[in-house]
């Protein structure tokens, strides 16, 4: 997960980390501030969410229901 310190980073990651937990998957979720790793992504506006270090959504909070039917279709 990256962000800026928002407030919709923050309920990013918080609902990142409860879809990981709902979908029974034991990987962490990071949440990473540092413009420079966020700028090595290409990552315009947040927050965004990086999968394998695959930037698949961004700019627009996903509830946790959101991000479990994204991992589904990733493959998890």
């Amino acid at each position: 997960m990256l962000g800026a310190g928002c407030k919709s980073c923050h309920e990013q990651f918080e609902y990142a980390k409860q879809a990981v937990k709902d979908m029974g998957l034991s990987v962490e979720v990071e949440y990473i501030t540092d413009m420079q790793k966020v700028m090595e992504y290409g990552v315009m506006s947040m927050p965004a969410l990086v999968v394998n270090e695959k930037v698949v959504a961004m700019g627009k909070v996903l509830k946790a229901v959101d991000v479990v039917a994204l991992l589904h279709k990733l493959g998890f």
